[in-house]
């Protein structure tokens, strides 16, 4: 598992109070793990200041596979 995999999944499963071992990359933030408009902001939040990167909110980042793919497209840059 990627490191960037590793600490998404560290800070959603913390912000919904969720177990890490349950969410895989086809996890969908809302539909899979519950979250609502004031979790993904503040995962949002988590993730732009553990990784110094801006996320856009049109982006369409639904799946933890989305969040990665595009956290490590901004990381590499």
């Amino acid at each position: 598992m990627s490191e960037i995999k590793t600490k998404v999944i560290d800070i959603i499963a913390d912000r919904l109070s969720r177990d890490k071992a349950t969410i895989t990359e086809a996890s969908n933030v809302v539909a899979d793990l519950g979250a609502d408009s004031l979790d993904i902001a503040e995962i949002m939040m988590d993730l732009e200041d553990a990784f110094g990167v801006k996320l856009e909110e049109d982006q369409d980042l639904k799946t933890i596979g989305d969040i990665v793919k595009y956290i490590e497209g901004k990381v590499a840059k």
